[in-house]
């Protein structure tokens, strides 16, 4: 089951620009809106340059003709219009998302699913008060998520199961790797997991038990390289002789006196926040943010080229199916 036609993307921030492009690179025509004067325009020409390095990167083919599919919508109803689906991707704020799905329940058609790009804030909170109310989910993507394929389905408790079978199908449809909630916990799958380690990373920092530069290294040259193409139980389950169960046993124990002396859970306060900023500042100057985050998605367009290859070798291995009807 698969859902094809326009789709309205509301929002033309960087999420918004990430959004336009997975859906124009799978064929669909897109309508981009944005509240602000002119901003659905300037986003095309941002658009274009990405559209330009996954084609460097032999990551895209014919970039002219995925851009011609992406065009900017004067008003929200425009955009709607005929859309069979439509992306949410405003400002994270429960009150800011509130307003624009009460604008979109006036403008949206009788069958069109409504996804929001929310990262951890559940639907549940701004979804309450609109007719729509059981066409509409979370839609979480990982910035950018023609890069990064995976997306968070979390439903609110009104949405209808045909909405969530219905959305999985049109995100495995155009591409990315949907995970799915049963229920509603806000930060979803991604950000609770990211929260676990981001708590533990600030917390060696503030007790001067490894710097900020150290503590990067362990993932990126660590952890990371494995997280790249497998999860943290497929991770401990090839970690033991005997498997997960093995792993449990081994290391179990440990891992129950870390928990253990981890009790408190305290907030990033001023001081620790100026620490590590400080520290990042020496390691990259302000100024270099925005160049060291064009680096980063050149790394990684390389790895998506890398699994992309890797998958499509591990296939070509497999032995051919002559079984016959």
């Amino acid at each position: 089951m698969s859902i094809a036609g326009k789709t309205a993307i509301i929002g033309a921030g960087l999420v918004g620009i990430g959004w336009a492009i997975v859906f124009a690179r799978a064929g669909h025509d897109v309508a981009i809106y944005d509240s602000v004067p002119g901003a659905a325009e300037r986003a095309l020409a941002t658009i274009a340059a990405r559209l330009d390095d996954l084609a460097q990167a032999d990551l895209l083919v014919d970039a002219p003709s995925v851009l011609s599919r992406i065009r900017p919508a004067a008003t929200l109803a425009e955009a709607l219009a005929g859309a069979v689906y439509a992306q949410e991707s405003v400002f994270e704020r429960a009150d800011t998302k509130r307003a624009v799905f009460a604008e979109i329940d006036r403008a949206v058609g009788p069958d069109t699913i409504i996804g929001s790009s929310s990262s951890g804030i559940p639907a549940s909170i701004y979804t309450d008060h609109v007719a729509c109310q059981a066409r509409c989910l979370v839609v979480h993507p990982v910035n950018p998520p023609y890069l990064i394929p995976v997306v968070e389905l979390v439903p609110a408790p009104w949405t209808d199961r045909e909405t969530v079978v219905r959305t999985r199908a049109l995100m495995e449809q155009v591409g990315q790797a949907p995970v799915e909630m049963t229920r509603e916990a806000e930060g979803f799958i991604l950000n609770r997991l990211q929260g676990v380690l981001l708590m533990e990373a600030w917390r060696l920092v503030e007790e001067g038990l490894a710097t900020v530069e150290d503590v990067d290294r362990t993932v990126a040259d660590g952890l990371g390289l494995r997280w790249s193409f497998m999860g943290p139980f497929e991770t401990i389950d090839l970690n033991a002789p005997g498997g997960v169960a093995d792993y449990a046993a081994r290391l179990g124990p440990l891992y129950h006196r870390i928990a253990a002396s981890r009790s408190e859970h305290r907030v990033w306060d001023a001081a620790l926040i100026e620490q590590v900023e400080q520290q990042r500042r020496a390691r990259l100057p302000a100024d270099s943010l925005v160049p060291r985050s064009a680096w980063r998605d050149r790394q990684l367009m390389a790895l998506a080229r890398h699994k992309r290859d890797m998958v499509a070798s591990e296939e070509s291995a497999l032995p051919a199916d002559t079984s016959g009807p």
